[in-house]
């Protein structure tokens, strides 16, 4: 959103507040605000987010169900009507046919002005009608005389709004605020050099054109944003976000870390004791890493890797590094249940070495969390692995070098800038190594993620078996059950996945619980274990060690299982109430299958009727197990901001452009940032100033 932060120079005419606008007292002014316009300039900011056409009238008898449009004509007939509800039906005939005008609700007023005889001119949708065509509640007015009445000059913009503030209204503040451009102003940020080589049109010209769009603009390149004048605001949008991470990279970059030269002792010694050979993409990852722990400046880089890539590996050869260079690392993840599994993988992978590693969380008795605080503030402990709890006050490392984010996407920005604020001495600040297993579409990484390097983990393991996808109505939960049944008898196992029926952990819980008691009942010569997100961390541990023992056949669960759980005789997922995952989140849980060398299936049981999306999304996971491909479908259907959780971070909040669409002008943007940062500072500072005022990315570091 457009935000006033920073007054313009004086000689601008549109940098006012909007209460100086004629009409604009203190309720339309607190409408207003609603919609993030507090100065005039934010009006003109407010793009249309459609059209209407109403420059011309459209012959009756060329009209067909679906057309919007202008119609005059005479009143032929005009009565009341009772049916289920009363009505008010007009007739109106031009001299090539006629058509009903319907209104529901009405006042005498209006009856009057439809009286026989009367000349109106009619705007609404066409429908087909009983014996006519039709339009219901169409604004109509009266036209007196036979000379013909003045048609718009433009099309007629419809803006996003809000309780209480009608079009009219927008669209006569909106004409002030142009009236007042006419004068100048707001300034034009990109240099015309720019401006030119990108074939782009000046910004009061953008904005002109996309408030009063002539009578022969292209309604079908306007609706799809694809218009020069549309082009030329996403550009500077986009533009306004790469300039920002650029900005926070050259932050960083200018930073100083301390160069992590381990001499590979304790990494040699990790992987000749790992079971399994590395993959050449996380060897490749690896070396990438180790190059960047090796620098003087903070590593900032994502790496990438599909359910069940190895990331986890990856993160502990580099907290190797950091250590065998005399520094801690501290290892961070979104849930309870992600963090306590990265914490007995590093146990296990670390303690072997002499290595302790430390437990952290917000559930911790007083006395093992001061316990575990001490050794860290000592440098007894070589790692912390927890949640949000690592970057608490209270908590001090004794030298920080290294710090692991997972699922950062889960994080807000602010928390993990916390966490690198841990490790700060003086100037200087520890290294970071951010991971994710949903995979994010290229276009989306260079643009969201443009301060960070990006390294994919793009290769699975050998001996990763295909899973095979199937969708079923839950009508069928019987069959389901039988098939759980055969599996389990034949010697494999199986997870039930229950899903979050309301927003409530208690009645997810619930759900689980009566699922579990449910499915004992109907296999009773099975062993079900449950899982959910209310278990103490213990019982959550034992009864997952029992699970991967082989104790328990079949395991009932909420989505605590949807990462970090690793049960390769496990080859089957029944995944309940399917509809209500999101894609990633389904992709995320069918990865707890296939980890060994039996033939693998997950069921998505739905309950019907199914909207398009959650169609659209079913149908997805049919077809694709490639993490990549699911990103990028899930990118078409939920946009940038869920899919980097960025409503919760504030992180490109795009107003104008949008990522998919705009995909063709990144390169060029990069290109201008490049050029800007390199000439331009003060240009730069404008750009970003406009579009993110206050919310410059990520804030100061």
């Amino acid at each position: 959103m457009v935000k006033a932060t920073q007054r313009r120079a004086p000689a601008d005419p549109t940098d006012l507040p909007v209460n100086a606008l004629r009409g604009v007292g203190p309720r339309i002014a607190e409408r207003l605000e609603r919609l993030g316009i507090t100065r005039v300039y934010d009006l003109l900011f407010h793009l249309p987010t459609r059209y209407q056409d109403r420059t011309r009238v459209v012959p009756i008898g060329t009209l067909r169900p679906g057309d919007e449009a202008v119609v005059e004509g005479r009143v032929q007939l005009t009565e009341v009507k009772f049916a289920r509800r009363r009505m008010l039906l007009s007739r109106i005939t031009d001299n090539t046919g006629s058509m009903t005008l319907r209104l529901f609700h009405f006042n005498a007023a209006q009856r009057e002005m439809l009286e026989r005889g009367a000349r109106v001119r009619c705007y609404g949708q066409v429908r087909s009608g009983a014996a006519t065509l039709e339009m219901v509640h169409p604004e109509f007015r009266r036209l007196e005389g036979e000379e013909p009445a003045p048609v718009d000059e433009h099309l007629t913009p419809i803006y996003p709004t809000t309780e209480g503030l009608h079009q009219l209204s927008l669209r006569q503040l909106t004409d002030q605020a142009l009236g007042r451009m006419a004068a100048g102003g707001p300034p034009d940020l990109l240099p015309r050099a720019i401006r030119e080589e990108f074939e782009l049109p000046p910004l009061d010209e953008a904005l002109r054109y996309l408030h009063h769009p002539p009578p022969e603009a292209a309604l079908d390149v306007l609706s799809e944003r694809r218009h020069p004048a549309q082009q030329r605001l996403a550009f500077e949008e986009l533009l306004a976000h790469r300039l920002s991470l650029r900005r926070l990279r050259a932050r960083v970059t200018d930073s100083s870390a301390p160069p992590l030269l381990g001499n590979g002792h304790l990494r040699e010694q990790f992987e000749r004791d790992l079971p399994f050979a590395l993959t050449g993409a996380q060897r490749r990852v690896s070396n990438e890493i180790a190059v960047d722990l090796d620098q003087p400046h903070p590593m900032q880089r994502l790496v990438q890797g599909d359910v069940g890539s190895g990331k986890t590996v990856v993160a502990a050869l580099a907290v190797l590094k950091a250590i065998e260079a005399g520094f801690q690392a501290a290892v961070m993840a979104p849930t309870e249940i992600l963090a306590e599994q990265h914490f007995r993988s590093f146990r296990n992978w670390l303690e072997p070495l002499g290595l302790e590693v430390v437990w952290l969380s917000g559930k911790q008795k007083v006395g093992t969390r001061r316990g575990a605080m001490e050794h860290l503030a000592s440098g007894a402990a070589a790692v912390a692995v927890g949640t949000h709890a690592l970057f608490q006050e209270a908590v001090d490392f004794d030298e920080l070098g290294l710090v692991v984010i997972d699922e950062q996407h889960r994080f807000g920005v602010h928390q993990r800038l916390a966490l690198r604020e841990k490790g700060k001495v003086g100037e200087r600040y520890p290294h970071q190594l951010i991971m994710t297993a949903t995979p994010i579409p290229r276009t989306l990484a260079m643009t969201a993620y443009a301060d960070l390097d990006v390294s994919v983990i793009d290769e699975l393991p050998p001996g990763r078996t295909p899973v095979e996808t199937v969708v079923v109505a839950d009508s069928r939960r019987d069959e389901v059950v039988e098939r759980v049944h055969a599996a389990c008898r034949s010697g494999a196992q199986a997870y039930w996945v229950c899903t979050l029926v309301e927003e409530s952990d208690a009645l997810q819980c619930q759900a689980a619980e009566e699922s579990a008691e449910e499915l004992s009942e109907a296999l009773p010569d099975l062993r079900v274990g449950l899982v959910h997100g209310r278990m103490k961390p213990k019982d959550k541990e034992s009864v997952m060690a029992d699970f991967k023992a082989g104790v328990i056949d079949l395991l009932v669960a909420t989505t605590v299982i949807e990462v970090g759980v690793d049960v390769p005789n496990a080859s089957l997922m029944i995944i309940e109430n399917a509809e209500r995952f999101g894609l990633a989140q389904l992709h995320q849980l069918r990865g707890r299958v296939g980890r060994g060398r039996k033939k693998s299936s997950c069921v998505l049981m739905y309950h019907g009727p199914l909207s398009q999306t959650a169609r659209q999304r079913l149908a997805a996971m049919r077809e694709t197990a490639d993490g990549f491909e699911i990103a990028r479908r899930d990118l078409e259907l939920r946009g940038p901001g869920e899919v980097l959780g960025t409503r919760q971070t504030g992180m490109l909040n795009l107003r104008i452009a949008d990522l998919q669409r705009d995909q063709p002008l990144l390169p060029a943007v990069a290109r201008a940032a490049d050029r800007l940062l390199e000439q331009d500072a003060k240009a730069v500072d404008a750009i970003i100033q406009r579009w993110l005022g206050q919310g410059e990315r990520y804030g100061e570091v």
